[in-house]
């Protein structure tokens, strides 16, 4: 393993690398989503049950969660280029096997695989912005970054569902295949990083994809023993980091009470925007009656409007700063909350309507949160810090679907329109925890500047 030495705040070709890696990630992102709407096809052509064919979603869930940190951890000891160029031909190989395949095991070793690659390029995103482009234009970067994520997320489900019902699932697979073609181009442009020889702690590293791999299996089962074997695993990693000079994940890191606050606030915008995801479709399908393609094209407009709106996030934030855009994407996500819990019930338009503010104010959030981050954070640090914030966005994520899905059962006798309402109001409710902990956050900002001029 090898600690990459690098020279902080110069890139070349800045602009044509983001553009590139926004394409990679949006591509990754909408390899994610555009699967699920096949799940359907795949039960029919593979004779499975559901309980069986879950492992393909849930699996390629877990393996990506424990390789966006690895990768993010590594990037501190190996060159970007090299991290990246392991992702993506994973991710190459992958689209082969499963364009092949014809079996369950073919399909869920394709997905696996894809996940270990693309895990690579999220991770690796935050870190490259924050270790190379300066503060005065990262906002910017990391915005149309995570406006591709948006979009990738709103075009799955509507490209997934024409190329399954055209060709077949299988041709998934070579959508995915595209990034492979862009190595050559990511190799001439990523800058060039020097190293030298360290131990990587392979321990820490298998304790964190033991505990993430088990509090995902709870999540998802509810099984205490998962639980307590994700706990146990928990506690030996933070005994097990203490120890070592050079530990997979830094436990000073977890020290900082601002970078703590942020990601907090980085989990509650995905808690929030991954519970509305997911019921999004059921409130489409169950209330209204819309259909698959309907419901698609529904979502779709919020995730165009994130897309172009990304040029102008980032502006303002390397304008004005992080902290304003903070503001305005919690107070957007807080609007937009609002209007699924009073008017969602009303009509389908409501819904759509009320999206569009959800996924612009979640792409302000989350951009202007992950600048914050690499803002305040030593460079040492970036790597694992980017690791660990993609980490627990993606425990947000998975958390907000298996507690609405729980919420949704759990209210069962309720109509649907009251069983979605009170939902949201508990979202709007966790998201004014988000703006206590945010409050908190600028009033020690304040506090540590004015120490600083004290001395």
């Amino acid at each position: 393993m090898s600690k990459v030495v690098m020279k902080e705040g110069s890139l070349a070709h800045e602009n044509r690398i983001v553009l590139l890696w926004s394409l990679t990630v949006w591509l990754v992102v909408m390899n994610t989503t555009m699967f699920n709407v096949a799940l359907p096809s795949v039960l029919q052509d593979l004779s499975l049950a559901s309980s069986t064919a879950s492992w393909v979603v849930s699996g390629y869930s877990i393996v990506f969660a424990i390789a966006t940190l690895t990768y993010s951890r590594l990037s501190d000891f190996m060159p970007i280029s090299r991290l990246l160029f392991i992702g993506l031909v994973l991710l190459g190989i992958a689209s082969i096997i499963g364009w092949i395949a014809n079996s369950f095991i073919e399909l869920l070793l394709a997905r696996l695989l894809q996940a270990a690659g693309a895990g690579a390029v999220p991770g690796l995103a935050m870190v490259l912005a924050g270790r190379y482009i300066p503060a005065s234009r990262r906002g910017k970067a990391m915005s149309f970054i995570s406006s591709a994520a948006s979009l990738g997320f709103g075009l799955g489900p509507v490209i997934g569902g024409a190329i399954t019902q055209a060709f077949g699932w299988n041709y998934l697979f070579i959508v995915t295949s595209f990034v492979v073609l862009l190595l050559p181009v990511f190799y001439k442009l990523l800058p060039k990083e020097s190293s030298q020889k360290v131990k990587f702690d392979y321990i820490g590293a298998i304790l964190t994809a033991l505990f993430v791999t088990c509090f995902l299996l709870f999540l998802s089962t509810l099984a205490i023993y998962y639980l307590v074997v994700s706990v146990v695993s928990l506690v030996i990693l933070w005994k097990h980091i203490h120890k070592l000079s050079i530990p997979f994940i830094q436990p000073s890191i977890l020290k900082k009470r601002p970078y703590v606050k942020l990601l907090l606030i980085g989990f509650i915008a995905f808690v929030t925007h991954f519970s509305t995801l997911f019921i999004m479709p059921l409130m489409l399908a169950n209330v209204f009656n819309k259909e698959a393609a309907v419901i698609g094209l529904m979502i779709f407009p919020g995730a165009m409007l994130s897309a172009v709106a990304a040029q102008f996030i980032g502006r303002l934030i390397d304008h004005f700063g992080n902290k304003p855009i903070i503001i305005v994407g919690q107070s957007l996500l807080i609007l937009s909350t609002s209007l699924f819990a009073l008017f969602s019930s009303l009509s389908p338009y409501w819904i759509m309507f009320a999206y569009l503010f959800m996924s612009t104010g979640f792409s302000a959030l989350t951009s202007s949160i992950a600048n914050e981050a690499t803002r305040i954070l030593p460079s040492d640090e970036i790597g694992t810090g980017m690791g660990m914030y993609q980490l627990v966005q993606f425990f947000g994520g998975a958390l907000g679907v298996a507690l609405s899905g729980m919420l949704i059962v759990w209210q069962s006798s309720l109509s649907n329109e009251l069983i979605y309402r009170n939902i949201f109001i508990g979202i709007i409710g966790i998201l004014l925890v988000s703006v206590v902990l945010f409050i908190s956050y600028q009033k020690n900002s304040r506090v540590a500047l004015e120490q600083q001029q004290a001395s």
